[in-house]
């Protein structure tokens, strides 16, 4: 079995980590002799990743007008989207030309595509090997994406599988995407090294600009700078807690930076800096740049917060903190929702409740039996529901029903 992933990404943002995670999973699940490809539409650290886990991997390069193009760079607006489709359309023609080339030589069995992007060339490419099964793994509510999702279901007809992250994901594809079938498959992690442990507290502070202190309690929000990602609210909240606090002192950091390039849709670090400036607490927040492996930043914080103001499809930094054993506090919406027993393994909050979010950390921060106790249940419910193990023999019986379902294997 040939199978061929697409990437429209190279960063190691929350889609790409989900499929190196379906890669180490489902490799040994396959039969002796498979082969698992993967073109990525721009180059960085998945693509050296991925020729690690003994992928063959090959980079074609987006045009730059097609790679800004998105939802944020619409406006939201079908006739602006509509316009600046019409713009990439010469470099959109010769660069489907070049991927068709490019998936006729690999003849795959499963052409299996991990962003929107790739969803919407795959209608293009598909046809390059018309024994081919077409699989789009959504990690989007589509009902969030009102030019996106309307794109997307002109071109469903030819998806053998939608695969969705979540339950809420799943109910978004059904309501946005008619027709096409859906199959569940939760995001999952490598449990053994998303593990518990001692932080390096020195080294992160180091890197957010901070004297390393023993006697403070780290709060942190690990993220993309995704505007949805509540990166706002953090701040908001931090100078909250930091105006109601006295003892034990608290330090703030915001941990990530913006990996996609669709224009508009993220904040800029100089943007974040003066809003810790306008709120006065400059000094208690620290900036730490994106993290391939964001591990020992889960480790050294005390708290982990998850801020999205909008409904997550998944939330796969819950599920890293989780693992290990860090007190995780969530914005309780979408997916995210579905990932833990409220009190019990984490604290939920209203989506883009800044005052709630602030008493939540304040009282993490003064109870550590409390946050222990979070971290250990935390620990469990991960082991229990998210280990990667499982991602493979899924998957491969998904692979095999399709080709059951559409063709001969």
């Amino acid at each position: 079995m040939k199978i061929l992933f697409l990437s429209p990404a190279a960063q190691l943002g929350g889609a790409e980590r989900v499929l190196l995670d379906m890669i180490a999973s489902v490799h040994p699940a396959l039969p002796a002799g498979s082969e698992i490809h993967l073109i990525a539409l721009a180059d960085g650290p998945l693509v050296e990743a991925a020729r690690a886990l003994r992928v063959q991997t090959q980079v074609l390069p987006m045009p730059a007008p097609l790679s800004r193009l998105g939802d944020s760079a619409a406006e939201g607006n079908c006739f602006r989207f509509g316009w600046l489709a019409l713009r990439t359309t010469p470099s959109l023609t010769g660069y489907v030309k070049q991927l068709r080339r490019a998936v006729r030589a690999i003849d795959p069995d499963i052409i299996h595509s991990n962003g929107i992007k790739t969803h919407v060339l795959s209608r293009f490419i598909v046809g390059a090997t018309p024994h081919a099964k077409l699989i789009w793994h959504i990690h989007d509510l589509l009902g969030q994406r009102a030019v996106v999702g309307k794109l997307l279901r002109r071109f469903a007809s030819r998806t053998d599988l939608a695969i969705a992250i979540s339950h809420a994901v799943a109910d978004d594809i059904r309501n946005a995407l008619p027709g096409v079938r859906v199959e569940l498959l939760l995001n999952a992690t490598d449990i053994d090294h998303f593990s518990p442990g001692d932080g390096n507290a020195p080294e992160l502070d180091c890197l957010a600009g901070f004297e390393h202190r023993d006697d403070v309690i780290r709060v942190g929000l690990v993220a993309t700078y995704a505007r949805w990602k509540g990166h706002d609210v953090f701040l908001d909240a931090a100078a909250r807690a930091l105006a109601a606090n006295e003892r034990p002192e608290l330090r703030f950091y915001i941990v990530g930076g913006p990996i996609y390039e669709t224009a508009g849709s993220q904040f800029s670090r100089a943007e974040l800096v003066e809003q810790a400036k306008r709120l006065g607490i400059a000094d208690h927040v620290g900036f730490v740049d994106f993290l391939a492996d964001p591990v020992q930043a889960y480790r050294a914080l005390d708290i982990v917060v998850h801020a999205s103001t909008r409904p997550e499809p998944f939330g796969r930094t819950i599920v890293e903190a989780m693992s290990c054993g860090r007190a995780v506090i969530i914005s309780r919406a979408g997916g995210a929702a579905e990932l833990f027993d409220d009190g019990v393994d984490a604290i939920g909050i209203t989506p883009g409740d800044a005052q709630q979010l602030a008493e939540k950390i304040l009282k993490q921060a003064k109870e550590k039996a409390v946050r222990d106790s979070l971290g250990v249940a935390a620990r469990a419910t991960a082991a229990t529901r998210f280990d990667r193990k499982r991602l493979g023999p899924q998957l491969f019986r998904m692979y095999l029903q399709i080709r059951k379902m559409f063709g001969p294997l």
